[in-house]
């Protein structure tokens, strides 16, 4: 079936001319039609346009001339990229009549490498949930469960993807937004190393700057699309590119015998579910099996504690840079009333919130000093192999707050806040990581499992998971979507 294939065979298909590419838009099209009202993964449509595209690629094709490496590809994108012509909101509702008019650089990239895009996927509210809906274009759930969340922010991505409704997609990641999603609907997802892809063209109205932590990158249904829309997005963006040109590391090991891989099944700091943690010690025995040499005790000489508490300081110094000014000196006293033994969560985030410039230096040194910590951690270990959230998918639960919302972790409830730990373990430190499905749980589930690995070195985790899943199987369609 078309739809259960990656985007890799997609395109070879079209290219030995066995399916023309206004074929297969047609047929995906066709699937949206069937299925896209249920999930609500897409939520603006280019359909004409790409029609116009289709009969280019195809006209093309005919006479020999290949776009690139996905001519002819169906492709959705999230909806905070731009792409001229079409809204990009965000999901604010005083955005909802904001329409760009220039691409984002990865749409231009996408296209130079042939896809045919034909619409844009859903977004929660100002890209800041691991659930996604907003005001403006409602709920979209997980194909595996409607009644569950397929993650966020890049879950209309990845539900897209699961759904069979598109052939590849591309999301953005600050607090886990490719990765939980890729996770929760059973797809792959990669975070490039930060700086990699320009992020240009992918931000709220009138952002030009480039963001930290944040990053763009890909979603698809196999390994091999990661590495092949990684490299077409990757690059210096034009500001830079008379000066410096990317090299990304190549894989070079091609077994899994050959790796070395430390191993994280939980932690203290934000235990995993028995259900999802026995999945990722079925892929741990499999790896030991296969001689790849295992550690579950190395680490980096860190605090992981301390890790993931610069990590939500210097993440709030993002998310809260464009508080209105009454709304920040509001916080600003109260964050001057707080005990000064208040370390909660909330307590966190207020002070991050109106935190001085030196404050952020300071910071941003220890969070330097920690890079070279996993920068030797490196030296003896290719990637570090740990889970991508808590658990799998929750239940929907749009009410109150959300650092008040519980999910149920091994009976106990959990607030769904804490399983950042698990997205800015890497983030914080700029590293790459890739999600890949490995399986389903007890409760029928998908689950896939996080692949840390060193700055730069971004193919060759991807090649890693490609290797992984070869040897477990890799993505499985939900139930009901052939």
């Amino acid at each position: 079936m078309l739809h259960h294939l990656t985007a890799v065979q997609l395109a070879k298909k079209v290219r030995d001319k066995e399916v023309g590419c206004v074929e297969l838009l047609e047929y995906f099209l066709d699937r949206c039609r069937r299925y896209n009202e249920s999930v609500n993964a897409i939520i603006v449509w280019n359909t004409e346009a790409a029609r116009i595209r289709a009969e280019a690629a195809d006209v093309a094709l005919e006479k020999g001339d290949i776009w690139g490496p996905l001519h002819g590809v169906p492709m959705t994108i999230k909806e905070s990229y731009d792409v001229s012509g079409l809204p990009t909101t965000w999901g604010v509702p005083e955005y909802k009549s904001h329409v760009a008019q220039t691409n984002a650089v990865v749409v231009d990239r996408m296209l130079k490498a042939g896809v045919v895009l034909f619409g844009k996927t859903n977004v929660p509210l100002l890209l800041g949930d691991w659930q996604t809906f907003n005001e403006i274009y409602g709920t979209t759930s997980n194909p595996w469960d409607l009644e569950r969340v397929p993650g966020g922010s890049s879950g209309g991505s990845a539900a897209a993807l699961s759904a069979g409704l598109t052939g590849i997609e591309s999301g953005s990641d600050i607090g886990g937004s490719i990765r939980n999603p890729a996770h929760y609907c059973g797809v792959y997802g990669h975070k490039p190393t930060w700086g990699v892809v320009p992020v240009r063209g992918q931000a709220l109205p009138g952002d030009l700057a480039d963001t930290d932590i944040a990053v763009v990158g890909p979603l698809a249904r196999g390994a091999d699309d990661l590495a092949v829309a990684l490299k077409c997005m990757a690059g210096s963006d034009d500001l830079e590119s008379d000066g410096w040109k990317l090299d990304l590391v190549k894989p070079i090991k091609r077994r899994l015998s050959e790796f070395r891989v430390a191993v994280m099944l939980s932690d203290d700091n934000c235990p995993v579910d028995g259900e999802y943690g026995d999945q990722i010690q079925r892929v741990v025995d499999m790896m030991a099996r296969k001689g790849v040499v295992v550690s579950d005790s190395a680490r980096p000489d860190i605090d992981l504690a301390r890790s993931h508490a610069v990590y939500l300081q210097l993440l709030r110094a993002v998310t809260t840079a464009r508080q209105p000014l009454d709304c920040f000196e509001q916080n600003r006293k109260k964050s001057a009333a707080l005990k000064p033994d208040d370390d909660d969560y909330f307590a966190r985030n207020l002070r991050a919130s109106v935190q001085y410039h030196r404050e952020w230096m300071n910071v941003n040194e220890e969070r330097t000093k920690m890079r070279w910590r996993w920068y030797e951690f490196f030296q003896d270990w290719d990637l570090l192999l740990c889970p991508v959230a808590s658990s799998a998918a929750f239940f929907h639960d749009q009410q109150g707050e959300r650092p008040d919302r519980v999910i149920v972790v091994n009976g106990k409830p959990q607030c769904t806040m804490d399983q950042l730990f698990w997205a800015g373990m890497s983030s914080v430190v700029y590293l790459p990581s890739t999600v890949a499905p490995v399986g389903c749980t007890r409760s029928r589930l998908p689950v896939g499992v996080q692949m840390i690995g060193p700055s730069m070195h971004d193919l060759r985790i991807i090649d890693f998971a490609r290797l992984l899943t070869n040897e477990i199987g890799g993505f499985q369609p939900p139930p009901g979507y052939d």
